[in-house]
């Protein structure tokens, strides 16, 4: 236990502050011979109070020493993995076209993108979905359902076909035109290259906050879409993450990594791209933490 030396401190020069009044009004009312008792007792709790905070000084030095010792074996355990990690994934997901789509708002880690890579994937397209995207907003709404010809202009609708048209738009070019549509408005980011063929396609997901149905309007309509084309989805978010869409994403059955952040997670998306489908990871929507590996 780290202790608040601070407050501490304060404490004590409140104690002895306390003592001096207690000898001066002890002098003034009871006399010397009873002020000398007062003043052993004193003494004597003065005494105990350094001793405890001598005995407090050290439990907190010994418990900083104890969470050093922790981090520097931490520090390398993450070194050992990061070393190791190669050897388990290289070659694994060579020839495999994929495609990143990140619904996330949390930003994007790029050393799992980098292990894809190492296991000789090649990274076709990131499209990112940005802080502006909200069609709560009855003019981004109507300019939507205008573009894209809709009957109907609910937010629910309109996420469904924007969905359809940005999956549409990674496996084709032929509406290229709406996705750079969608940039312009504020809603996406796109990067990389469109319209090619596609071996798997990544969701980045989690939120900051609860996104009530987002997910099941958003997300999954284009999940879906992609396993209509028999093109494997798989559903990633980090460890950190305030609201988990793994639930959701499991609902489609899809592959699920958790904690892609980690190293186990970095491996556990490579196996399952791989051939070893499953939900792993640290959370309670887990299954395990990681496939078999031979």
């Amino acid at each position: 236990m780290i202790i608040d030396f601070k407050y501490h401190v304060a404490s004590l020069i409140a104690v002895f502050f306390a003592l001096g009044i207690g000898i001066l009004v002890g002098s003034a009312v009871l006399g010397n011979n009873v002020n000398d008792v007062i003043l052993q007792q004193q003494k004597q709790l003065v005494d105990n109070l350094k001793r405890d905070f001598d005995q407090m000084r050290k439990e907190n030095k010994a418990a900083q020493d104890e969470i050093a010792d922790y981090q520097a074996t931490l520090n390398i355990s993450k070194q050992f993995e990061k070393q190791v990690l190669p050897i388990f994934t290289e070659g694994k997901l060579n020839d495999k076209k994929i495609a990143v789509i990140e619904t996330s708002n949390y930003g994007f880690h790029e050393d799992w993108i980098n292990t894809l890579k190492s296991a000789g994937a090649e990274i076709i397209s990131i499209t990112t979905v940005l802080e502006g995207f909200n069609f709560k907003n009855d003019e981004v709404r109507k300019s939507l359902s205008t573009k894209l010809m809709l009957n109907e202009t609910t937010e629910p609708a309109v996420l469904r076909e924007v969905a359809k048209e940005i999956a549409e738009g990674v496996i084709s070019a032929q509406n290229i035109e709406n996705l750079h549509y969608f940039e312009q408005l504020g809603l996406i980011k796109t990067s990389g290259n469109y319209g090619g063929p596609v071996n798997a396609v990544i969701f980045v997901g989690g939120s900051r906050e609860d996104v009530g149905e987002h997910v099941s309007n958003f997300d999954l309509p284009m999940m879906s879409y992609f396993l209509s084309k028999n093109i494997p989805v798989f559903g990633v978010e980090t460890s950190d993450v305030d609201y988990s869409y793994m639930k959701h994403y499991q609902k489609l059955k899809v592959s699920t990594v958790d904690n892609i952040e980690m190293t186990s997670g970095q491996l556990s998306l490579v196996m399952a791209i791989s051939g070893k489908p499953g939900n792993y990871g640290i959370k309670t929507t887990a299954r395990q933490l990681l496939p078999v590996i031979p």
